[in-house]
């Protein structure tokens, strides 16, 4: 099919995507094998949100990374319309830069301090277009004004503007070669309230325009629940929990889920709702435990939680790695502060 993907259609597909990272702390010491990414799988369909949530650490931006090949997987499989990504030479290949772009955290530290905003607009053009030096210009000025910014924007330098607008331009600096996927590395986690619902607009806006595909990683519930059509809950690694939005805030099944969503605030003072807390820190990825890596947290651990791992089972539309599952009916608005 030419042209746009259609919404609904499966734009990129994971299967069971790895890193592994080799580590060592001194010469006398064997080395030891942390693996950040442990086996994700998921399918992205055009013109919808997948977002990836959990704790620090649990393998998000790791994922982020390989998604993008800005780190290739260890293994696994990731196709993009039905073609599988392999690298050439370490490189990616053009399919990949041209329809996979990534939108980092820190506004303040992704864009080059030495660019104008036009300079910076232009150069994946320059690098992977035939366009001339003033269509160019034309199409990022285009750009500049679809994200908000004024055409006198154009030659100002980062540090001339504000967290808000350099989010601003790192998003169109993302969309200059239009592509299909944007993956969001909690793109608002480092700006205010106010200026967080301008950009997450802004987003919503620029997806139905181009139809964009968003895989949005963050730990901010509250924003997920807004934007998300379905959910991934990371932990230690693995996806341990996956399915629709609407199925997973208001129906959460594995109890790691359950904690993660009972720890969001509520938006009104006089309601109360009961807080799950875990005891103790995630395990070290040096140092796994036997069987569920959530078991050493778990306020519903049973013997064979320690010595065999779960795996990923369809349960009600939802998948779920948990031997014992319990559904917790939640109420909408607990979850929507």
């Amino acid at each position: 099919m030419s042209g746009e993907a259609m919404n609904g259609e499966i734009i990129l597909r994971a299967r069971n995507l790895t890193r592994y990272y080799s580590t060592k702390h001194s010469m006398f010491e064997a080395s030891a094998t942390v693996k950040a990414l442990n086996g994700a799988s998921f399918d992205l369909r055009a013109g919808e949100t997948l977002a990836i949530v959990g704790e620090s650490g649990c393998g998000k931006s790791t994922l982020a990374r390989v998604i993008t090949m800005i780190e290739p997987p260890t293994s696994g499989t990731l196709e993009i319309e039905g073609k599988e990504i392999i690298l050439v030479d370490g490189k990616a290949p053009a399919l990949l830069r041209k329809h996979v772009q990534i939108v980092f955290q820190n506004p303040y530290g992704s864009l080059n301090p030495r660019k104008t905003v036009a300079t910076m607009l232009e150069e994946p053009l320059l690098l992977n277009t035939d366009l001339n030096t003033s269509q160019r210009r034309a199409a990022a000025d285009e750009m500049i004004t679809k994200v908000g910014l004024r055409p006198e924007h154009a030659d100002r330098y980062p540090h001339m503007f504000s967290g808000g607008q350099r989010q601003r331009i790192a998003v169109a600096r993302a969309l200059m070669l239009r592509p299909k996927i944007l993956i969001l590395d909690e793109p608002v986690s480092a700006l205010d309230l106010s200026i967080q619902a301008q950009i997450l607009n802004l987003l919503s806006d620029l997806q139905d325009e181009f139809g964009l595909a968003y895989i949005f990683i963050s730990h901010d519930l509250s924003v997920v629940r807004r934007i998300a059509n379905d959910i991934i809950v990371m932990y230690f690694g693995k996806p341990v929990e996956a399915g629709s939005s609407e199925e997973i805030f208001t129906r959460p099944r594995h109890p790691y889920t359950q904690a993660l969503f009972s720890a969001t605030p509520i938006a009104d003072p006089k309601r109360r709702k009961q807080r799950i807390r875990l005891s103790g820190e995630p395990p070290s990825p040096l140092a796994p435990p036997p069987g569920c890596a959530f078991a050493p947290r778990c306020p519903q651990v049973q013997a064979n939680c320690t010595q065999k791992e779960p795996v990923l089972e369809t349960m009600n539309s939802v998948e779920i790695a948990c031997f014992y599952p319990k559904q917790i009916d939640m109420v909408e608005s607990d979850i929507t502060a």
